[in-house]
């Protein structure tokens, strides 16, 4: 680390001058520090007065050349202190974007790298070619039938944990108020491939996933094995004829 040069250190007086030179009237502040940044030289740091800028410092970098008795303006700048209120950390827009984001008109493009996707093969020439040059065989590759890419391990790995977690998962707040699952219902729709093991579609026009992906543990109050509860009978009224009551009436 670097040692304090004295003569930048004490040079005070030149920072401030520069720093009032630089900000708006009555901005600067007092004298909170002066650190080192390198051989000869120094920052120093003034206090922000401006009340839209609270816990800023305004900051006047000194150097000083070799042999030099006195030190010269490098550059003024105002710095975030510990304390101030700074924006957040930029992120790009593709990252800021959330599912449900997405609304009429707004494009959003795929990534040619995307690790979520692999070519989709349409053609057995196509199959051929690649076969030549993979040691995969073709028939683990997935027919593409007209598209340039298809989901692949990792994407569908994705798509399983957010359904799984999500509105219509096992652990949502409808699956764990009922006792009967997806699995066993008459509405839920199959579906093809390695997902198909864990989700369906629901078919219910009543349930609150009606064409929704489903996992088989989530359940509904629409389940079709749900049977009507007949209410118990109203017992007749029994009309006691043989008992009665003496009642005192009083004498007027």
């Amino acid at each position: 680390m670097s040692t304090l040069d004295s003569v930048a250190a004490s040079a005070i007086d030149l920072a401030r001058q520069a720093a009032e030179d630089e900000a708006p009237a009555g901005t600067v502040g007092e004298h909170l520090g002066a650190t080192p940044d390198g051989e000869r030289i120094v920052t120093h740091s003034f206090a922000c007065l401006d009340p839209g800028y609270v816990g800023w410092r305004w900051s006047v970098t000194l150097a000083r050349a070799s042999r030099a008795k006195t030190a010269t303006v490098d550059e003024v700048v105002l710095l975030p202190g510990p304390d101030a209120l700074v924006a957040p950390e930029w992120v790009p827009w593709s990252e800021r974007v959330r599912p449900g984001d997405l609304g009429v008109g707004v494009i959003w493009p795929t990534p040619p790298d995307d690790a979520r996707l692999l070519p989709g093969y349409t053609g057995d020439d196509d199959l051929t070619g690649l076969a030549d040059r993979s040691p995969l065989s073709p028939s683990q590759w997935e027919i593409g039938l007209g598209r340039v890419r298809v989901l692949s391990a990792l994407g569908r790995d994705l798509a399983a944990d957010r359904w799984e977690t999500g509105d219509r998962g096992p652990e949502s707040a409808m699956a764990r108020s009922v006792s009967l699952t997806c699995s066993t219902c008459g509405f839920l729709l199959p579906i093809g491939g390695p997902l198909g093991q864990a989700f369906g579609v629901c078919a219910h026009d009543m349930s609150p996933a009606n064409g929704c992906v489903v996992s088989l543990a989530f359940g509904c109050g629409a389940h079709s094995e749900v049977v009507e509860v007949a209410p118990e009978p109203i017992p007749e009224p029994v009309t006691d004829e043989v008992g009665f009551d003496v009642i005192d009436l009083g004498h007027s």
